[in-house]
């Protein structure tokens, strides 16, 4: 979807028929405190739907974190994952949903595109790099893909015999290393 304004719109549609209630939007001074602390800036689109939709609590299965607030948001997760998993996580890979059991949605802030990256660290991998994977190429698609019902984590796309694998994430290895040393 090229128009942001209107899948921002069916993305604030589908998430007050999903919560009935969502939660306050942040404001503009809250983004701009989040992105000090990170220590980069969001990606257009998911700036917007922390502005204009809610502060999380919406989305596919588990809900958007809250970028910001009390308890677990996105800014406080990341700390903690840079700090004590720094040898596999990358900096500027934001998480955005806990899809439990040690896996994320996370978004690389740092690409153009802002692809959507799934870790999946369950297998145990000898390289870091192989836990990570490619969910989607941007923000948009992947709410497009739960908008759609056609994401990897709905039932019937999984349970088909054709259901998409997923496709290991080509800059792992290399922002591994880029950020190992913070």
């Amino acid at each position: 979807m090229n128009n942001p304004s209107e899948l921002l719109r069916r993305v604030r549609e589908r998430a007050e028929e999903q919560t009935g209630g969502l939660a306050p939007c942040v404001g503009e001074q809250d983004v701009v405190d989040a992105e000090r602390i990170l220590g980069f800036s969001l990606p257009p689109l998911l700036r917007l739907l922390y502005l204009q939709v809610a502060n999380g609590g919406f989305g596919p299965d588990y809900t958007l974190l809250p970028l910001v607030g009390d308890g677990r948001t996105a800014v406080a997760e990341y700390g903690p994952l840079r700090d004590s998993r720094s040898a596999y996580w990358p900096r500027g890979v934001l998480p955005i949903l806990d899809w439990g059991c040690g896996m994320y949605a996370a978004v690389d802030c740092l690409a153009p595109d802002a692809p959507v990256l799934l870790f999946e660290p369950n297998a145990g991998p000898d390289d870091w790099a192989d836990a990570w994977f490619l969910d989607s190429p941007s923000v948009a698609r992947w709410l497009t893909s739960w908008l759609d019902g056609t994401g990897w984590w709905e039932e019937e796309v999984m349970m088909a015999d054709d259901g998409p694998e997923p496709t290991p994430w080509p800059d792992a290895a290399r922002r591994l290393a880029a950020g190992a040393g913070r």
